[in-house]
């Protein structure tokens, strides 16, 4: 058996938790800017349709009583780790998604054994955290995950063992991983809207419609997951990005922001004893249009200042002249925990482009 667990709004509990005068009330976390959007809405501004990723102006014409907290990642933490600890107390192996999200492992144990745990791990959140925590017990990953989504806020589901097709069948098409807008689009338009439908597909039609991995979208409609809960997830990338107030078109502003964000970036990667190898930037323009460049080093780095110089390059080949830069990012991947040491120069022949 697995259990996922998932955190109710989670910052935005975390504020109302600390300052009782947000209790109850609509509340969105997000930043000070006038572009900036919302992190979390608790479940009172939910109600007036407030949403994560909307813009905070937005959010603001739908309710008019809505407070605003800002982000505070550094207490989000601390309080993760402290529900983690929980996660682990009779868990096997727990698998963190996010600060807020996790899959544990529960192996031989029954269903009534497994709902105990995560019964027992709902009360200790709230009463040695004071957050509430929704749960899914299931026997796979992706039917546990739905089932928690469904538990929200503040519920548990399990599903029986053998019973998992019959829970996803009336859910749409895409609560199944893989299944983003445009898929479910293409599939409504051949009649499949649900998760029932996916599961009846055939041989032919899957693979027409999925191509390789059609069978493998079949297995999951049906609730087969057998992925293992892994302990250590590989981290694959670091990244940090900026959405600045105004548009930018000065280059040495934009050099500016990039060397503040290839600094977050490489103290993140110290901070976890990591190193990487690609380095990238993520441009939006005012228009919305996403450039993306990046370049590969011979050695693997956590170094600001060789993050930033060929971050740089990529933004000098993204060839922007003066165009007005809504977002800016930095991206490390191919990411090691290999001890070699990062080049003590930054040379040409060090760097090939992608």
């Amino acid at each position: 058996m697995i259990a996922h667990f998932d955190i109710d709004a989670f910052y935005a509990s975390v504020a109302q938790r600390d300052d009782p005068n947000l209790r109850g009330k609509p509340l969105a976390v997000a930043g000070a800017s006038r572009r900036a959007v919302v992190l979390t809405a608790s479940y009172e501004a939910r109600r007036y349709g407030v949403r994560s990723a909307m813009p905070l102006s937005q959010a603001k014409e739908l309710c008019s009583t809505l407070l605003v907290s800002p982000p505070n990642f550094t207490r989000y933490r601390e309080l993760s780790a402290a529900v983690f600890e929980i996660f682990a107390r009779g868990g096997d192996a727990v698998e963190g998604l996010s600060l807020d999200e996790a899959f544990v492992a529960l192996g031989s144990r029954d269903l009534p054994q497994a709902v105990a745990y995560a019964q027992g791990v709902r009360a200790a959140v709230q009463a040695e955290i004071g957050l509430t925590i929704s749960a899914g017990v299931a026997s796979g990953k992706m039917p546990a995950k739905i089932a928690s989504d469904d538990a929200k806020p503040d519920g548990l589901i399990a599903i029986e063992p053998g019973r998992e097709a019959a829970y996803l069948a009336p859910l749409p098409a895409g609560r199944l991983w893989g299944i983003g807008p445009k898929t479910q689009n293409r599939l409504a338009a051949r009649g499949i809207t649900t998760i029932g439908a996916l599961a009846e597909l055939s041989d032919l039609l899957a693979y027409e419609l999925f191509g390789r991995g059609g069978k493998a979208v079949r297995e999951l409609a049906r609730g087969y997951d057998n992925r293992k809960v892994e302990v250590d997830r590989p981290t694959r990338s670091v990244s940090s990005e900026e959405t600045f107030e105004y548009d930018i078109r000065d280059g040495a502003e934009l050099h500016s922001a990039l060397r503040s964000l290839s600094a977050d970036v490489a103290r993140r990667l110290v901070d976890h004893r990591l190193r990487g190898s690609t380095i990238g930037v993520k441009i939006k323009l005012s228009s919305f249009t996403i450039i993306a460049r990046q370049t590969q080093l011979a050695v693997a780095t956590d170094d600001a200042a060789i993050i930033e110089r060929a971050a740089l390059r990529c933004l000098l080949r993204a060839g922007l002249d003066g165009a007005a830069v809504r977002l800016l990012g930095v991206r490390v991947a191919s990411i090691t925990d290999d001890p070699l040491r990062e080049l003590s120069l930054f040379s040409s022949d060090a760097i090939r482009r992608v």
